[in-house]
């Protein structure tokens, strides 16, 4: 019995000795955590703001924000093909002319569409009273179509509709004989 006495006597000076301290933890896993929180409060933040954003501009009477700025292109095309002769006495020539028309909006091109007759009609009259000598250059055909355009614009402004919504003209065929 005696050695137990002199046992105990051992293991406290042992825990004396060397003192039992609690192991520190590491802060990166709270870090990384923190990380985490504040990046997706500020990534939900700006998906709530977008919204939010663009119904205010839209109630604030912004019409650019309720329709896309550069929506899909829609062409029209003129059918049958314009067939006209022009020129002087003598020199009787014939123009076919393939035209198709550009606008974003439908509903414009919906009044084009109702209002063709008057459209051929004014286009008719245009490709008639042109010169075969200017219509052989390239300059002569782009004053040819700006011409066009400018006429189409003015029958849809003279039946309500907005001109200028028709961005474009296209010759997609040109045969001059």
């Amino acid at each position: 019995m005696a050695a137990e006495p002199a046992l105990k006597k051992e293991a406290q000076s042992s825990a004396q000795v060397r003192p039992i301290k609690p192991r520190k933890k590491s802060p990166l896993p709270w870090v990384i955590l923190l990380l985490l929180v504040i990046g997706g409060g500020g990534v939900g933040a700006w998906f709530a703001m977008r919204p939010a954003a663009n119904a205010s501009t839209a109630a604030a009477g912004d019409t650019a924000a309720a329709t896309p700025a550069h929506a899909a292109p829609i062409y029209y095309k003129f059918d049958p093909p314009f067939v006209v002769n022009f020129g002087g006495e003598g020199s009787t020539r014939y123009l076919q002319v393939t035209l198709e028309a550009m606008s974003r909006d439908a509903g414009v091109l919906d009044v084009l569409k109702n209002n063709e007759p008057a459209v051929r009609n004014d286009l008719v009259l245009l490709f008639s009273s042109q010169d075969s000598a200017a219509l052989l250059s390239a300059e002569g055909k782009e004053k040819l179509r700006a011409a066009t355009l400018e006429t189409i614009r003015k029958v849809l402004d003279s039946e309500g509709a907005d001109g200028k919504s028709v961005e474009a003209v296209y010759f997609t065929s040109f045969v001059i004989q």
